[in-house]
């Protein structure tokens, strides 16, 4: 058992050792190998990281800087209103009532479900310059998002480098080609003929 992971592990580091049929150019693609999964490794846990902990700041903000509010239709709204493929908006601006935090009535057109009528109470959300805005994710569901985006650009940075390494080894490839078909011009007339 021993001789065979003996060997192996001779079969897989082949480049590394002392060899007379490696070529310099089997040495510069193992380092390019090497240091292509090296940095997918670490700059893509990186990447994950940092752009999962940004995400969770922004959604943290966001929850922070936005606040519901009670505000009062002073409109009917419509039922929801039917699309061409079967879907339906189940929300509708419409014209509400409320009050500031410095006591100042205000009036404006807020997305409300549909289906409701003038005088009903509806939370929705504003933004630190009182306007109108998206409800903010709940922790959970911005952890669940700042991971998912954290993946993705982990992913992305891995997919960007392992393209990166494999047109550094295509032009390598590329390079021994060329040579071997140089080296095939100078052999290639003389191939079969005899000598004495």
């Amino acid at each position: 058992m021993r001789r065979l992971k003996s060997r192996r592990r001779r079969r897989w580091l082949w480049r590394w050792r002392s060899n007379p049929l490696r070529r310099r150019d089997d040495v510069v693609e193992t380092w390019i190998v090497l240091a292509m999964w090296v940095v997918i490794g670490l700059g893509g846990t990186l990447v994950g990281v940092v752009t999962a902990q940004a995400a969770e700041a922004s959604f943290a903000q966001l929850r922070h800087v936005r606040h519901s509010a009670r505000v009062v239709l002073v409109e009917n709204t419509t039922r929801a209103v039917q699309t061409g493929e079967g879907a339906t908006y189940r929300h509708v601006r419409a014209k509400v009532r409320w009050t500031a935090p410095d006591g100042s009535v205000r009036t404006g057109r807020a997305p409300v479900d549909s289906g409701l009528k003038a005088g009903s109470h509806v939370t929705v959300w504003l933004n630190s310059n009182g306007q109108f805005a998206e409800k903010p994710p709940a922790a959970q569901a911005a952890a669940v998002e700042a991971g998912t985006l954290g993946t993705g650009a982990a992913l992305a940075f891995g997919g960007l480098v392992f393209a990166a390494g494999r047109l550094a080894q295509w032009r390598l490839d590329q390079r021994c080609y060329d040579r071997w078909g140089r080296e095939w011009d100078q052999v290639g007339p003389r191939w079969g003929r005899r000598t004495t």
